[in-house]
């Protein structure tokens, strides 16, 4: 063996290439060795274990979600690094909440609502009605928060006591819906918006067309959110003992109020019994102390939060028969989605598996959605149908929204539990065609040709809107409404024309949809999982089970990257730029230019869409 050892370039060579391999594997057995020390952290961590008199402590930050939409490797990244995901499951929430209240080693909830963001009434109400049965079961839920808006204060009003810290705020403004005017700005850049639509209150591509709101517009939103605003009333007033009448003068009141306060809200909220007393949060653990046990540190109390008590909260339910949630949350869209919106092929498909598997007896579809494409919603409609042709009953629950295509496919299930401030109805549907020949003209682009037939090139955006063409787009919208209205008659058993008329794109609540007819009664999932089990004659012994396909990391990412605000996109092709601070706000602020994103050019649009939001 020639053992000489290499000299010059060529053992220069040879010595950089066995340093890169000993790199190599250093740096590879470090992560794997960091991996295996991650995963023994992890596995040693286990369940939390829990003692005498521990305080299930809720704070839940972000928006309440009925299924995430952000993927499940970003979240236990954002959790690794101590940062908040961004969404909390209403369903982990409740789950946690319910175990608690009949676990011997859980005394009491405190509740922190400062970072809870808005997303809407029902889930609130959903949170807040487990809360109820927290209290029930004999025990106290402590809230508290620094600076409480309306709707995290109508979730802290379901505690017994309510603090407030002296120097923060309970801000109670009402409800509003204010939205966004295109017509000027589409004028400015030669663009015709061509609207099709049938119903009298069907507003919700008014924006594309209008400079401001119609007076049909304005009389159907004033008539759902005064509604609303007497359910938060009347919910608010009954958990403080207050008289809802009272109450709404007092919050008229308050512009006056407030400087006669010297601008202090917490004394005002005080005043007003709004909260039960002010407290730091020094002031809040020795409560906690006092009522409880003191850590081992003594500066805090024995505590779980929601991430390390959701273990406990884990039902196998293996051999049971089950009944299967399925969850249809965001707009409904063609093709395969991601968690957060609905998918014509993969909604369809999740109740398709649970009709198709055995130990399914009953179906739970949780709607929360203002609508969207007219066909997708028409696929999962038909599951629904032959899920109950099949033997297994169908419930819908009905959470924030579910109106428009949120109710087309709600429509024909056995049976349909809304919220009482579930946001629904706006049955009715329209179609959008954008033409630009004005706009190119403007370019000094022009347009001339000619087509084998009066149809041939009539969709190109770059050609005025034939009328004929029109007319042949609004008999196409006539079809589908009829078609629609039709459906929730037959679904509903009533006549035709009662349904049109509490039809016409008008929103309704869902305690003005029951009294017409819309819903079958008042009430949240956990109710409709109790009907379901019921019609299906389980008895007590059955599981939930949420029937989902979870998108992967990878996916989820490239999803994520391919999309963004059309707002956005609009402003810096036009060369506006704005601050950052508002673009973060622009998909708030403009919900309506989502319905482009998956619009096609020349080709007319058909949707069932409510933009029915709260502000």
């Amino acid at each position: 063996m020639n053992t000489t050892p290499r000299r010059g370039f060529p053992g220069f060579l040879f010595a950089l290439g066995r340093g890169i391999n000993v790199a190599r594997l250093v740096i590879v057995n470090g992560v794997f060795f960091f991996l295996v020390f991650v995963i023994l952290a992890l596995l040693a961590r286990g369940v939390p274990r829990l003692g005498p008199n521990t305080v299930l402590l809720l704070k839940p930050q972000g928006q309440l979600v009925e299924q995430y939409s952000i993927d499940a490797a970003s979240r236990a990244l954002a959790r690794l690094s101590g940062q908040p995901v961004g969404q909390v499951q209403v369903r982990d929430l409740v789950a946690a909440i319910d175990t608690a209240a009949h676990d011997p080693d859980i005394s009491r909830i405190l509740l922190d609502t400062d970072e809870l963001q808005f997303g809407g009434m029902g889930a609130l109400e959903e949170v807040g009605a487990a809360l109820d049965r927290f209290r029930a079961a004999g025990k106290p839920v402590i809230a508290w928060g620094t600076g409480m808006d309306q709707m995290q204060y109508l979730l802290a009003a379901h505690a017994g006591k309510v603090l407030l810290d002296p120097d923060g705020s309970l801000m109670i403004t009402g409800l509003s819906n204010y939205r966004s005017y295109f017509k000027d700005l589409l004028d400015k850049l030669g663009v015709h918006a061509h609207l099709f639509r049938v119903g009298q209150f069907k507003s919700a591509a008014e924006p594309f067309v209008l400079d401001q709101p119609s007076p049909a517009a304005l009389e159907a939103d004033k008539y759902w959110l005064d509604g609303l605003w007497n359910t938060w009333l009347g919910e608010v007033g009954k958990l403080r003992g207050i008289d809802p009448a009272t109450l709404n003068e007092e919050i008229d009141a308050l512009p006056r109020e407030i400087p006669a306060a010297q601008g202090d809200l917490a004394q005002l909220a005080l005043k007003l019994h709004l909260v039960d007393g002010l407290a730091t949060r020094e002031d809040v653990v020795r409560l906690m102390q006092k009522e409880g046990v003191p850590d081992q540190r003594g500066t805090g109390f024995r505590a779980v939060d929601l991430d390390g008590y959701l273990p406990h909260t884990r039902e196998l339910g293996i051999g049971k028969p089950a009944v299967a949630v399925i969850v249809a949350e965001g707009g409904i869209v063609p093709g395969e989605q991601a968690p957060g919106s609905i998918g014509g092929e993969s909604t369809a498909a999740l109740i398709r598996a649970a009709r198709a598997d055995p130990s399914v007896r009953a179906l739970v579809l949780r709607v929360d959605s203002p609508g969207g494409a007219v066909f997708p919603a028409e696929q999962i409609r038909r599951e629904v149908m032959l899920a109950r042709q099949a033997g297994k009953p169908v419930i819908v629950s009905m959470g924030d929204v579910a109106a428009s295509g949120g109710y087309w496919i709600s429509m024909d299930a056995d049976r349909i539990v809304a919220e009482p401030d579930t946001i629904t109805g706006s049955i009715g549907i329209f179609g959008l065609f954008f033409t630009a020949s004005d706009g190119l003209a403007k370019l000094g682009i022009n347009t001339g040709g000619v087509g084998t037939t009066p149809m041939a090139g009539a969709f190109d955006f770059r050609r005025p809107l034939d009328p004929a063409l029109g007319a042949t787009i609004q008999s196409v919208i006539d079809k589908g409404y009829r078609d629609f209205v039709g459906n929730v008659a037959k679904a509903r058993g009533k006549p035709f024309a009662d349904i049109d008329a509490i039809a016409q794109g008008r929103v309704w609540t869902g305690e003005q949809a029951l009294q017409r007819g819309l819903v079958d009664q008042l009430g949240g999932l956990h109710d409709a999982i109790a009907i379901a089990a019921g019609d299906a004659r389980l008895g007590n012994n059955y599981s939930v089970r949420y029937v989902e396909k979870p998108m992967g990391a990878f996916q989820r990412m490239l999803v994520g990257m391919s999309r963004g605000s059309a707002l956005t996109s609009l402003m810096t092709s036009l060369g506006i730029r704005l601050p950052a601070a508002w673009l973060a706000q622009a998909p708030g602020l403009a919900p309506e230019l989502k319905l482009l994103e998956h619009a096609q050019v020349g080709k007319p649009e058909m949707y069932a869409y409510c933009f029915c939001t709260l502000h």
